[in-house]
């Protein structure tokens, strides 16, 4: 009998949960990722499996993006050229912080295929965005990004909102900025 006690007045507490705002917070952002996905080659259509029925990439809370304004990470899916590579820079500086990005596949980690010979291949996109989540693989499977996005949402999960803000508003004193 207890445990079906349990089952039907789960929050036994007198309707109180405790928890601290931080990790409410964390808990939302790290559940609510919505992309801005920036596929180039091969990688880029096994991502789009992901957004299928079999798949259902939404059921991470992963929303697609088309602008960068309103994304919180960024998918780099497939090879990225050098001429490729400034127009990713400028993507990735037009997200808002916090901002993440995932790495998808061989060629988007360290070049793939091409890394040896290829003189037109960025030998990995770590040289222009700090990666947060490698997915390896040519091209990676659907389970292999769900992998990589349950490790997204822990980073996400344990990270420290307000003493971010409280460094940043220092260094903003410090060059004279307004702080809010």
């Amino acid at each position: 009998m207890g445990l079906l006690n349990k089952l039907d007045n789960p929050y036994d507490g007198g309707g109180f949960v405790l928890a601290r705002v931080e990790d409410v917070l964390n808990w939302g952002r790290a559940k609510s990722n919505w992309y801005l996905q920036f596929g180039l080659a091969c990688c880029a259509i096994e991502f789009m499996a992901l957004n299928a029925s079999h798949y259902d990439l939404m059921r991470f809370g992963c929303i697609p993006r088309s602008s960068p304004r309103h994304a919180d990470l960024i998918v780099i899916s497939g090879t990225v050229s050098l001429k490729m590579a400034e127009v990713i820079k400028n993507l990735w500086e037009q997200i808002p912080e916090p901002k993440y990005c995932l790495s998808m596949g061989s060629c988007a980690n360290a070049g793939g295929p091409f890394w040896e010979h290829g003189y037109h291949v960025l030998k990995g996109v770590d040289k222009i965005l700090p990666v947060d989540v490698y997915i390896p693989g040519c091209p990676p499977r659907p389970e292999a990004f769900f992998d990589g996005m349950v490790k997204l949402q822990a980073k996400i999960s344990k990270q420290a909102i307000f003493n971010k803000r409280k460094r940043i508003a220092e260094e903003d004193a410090k060059l004279g900025l307004p702080t809010y």
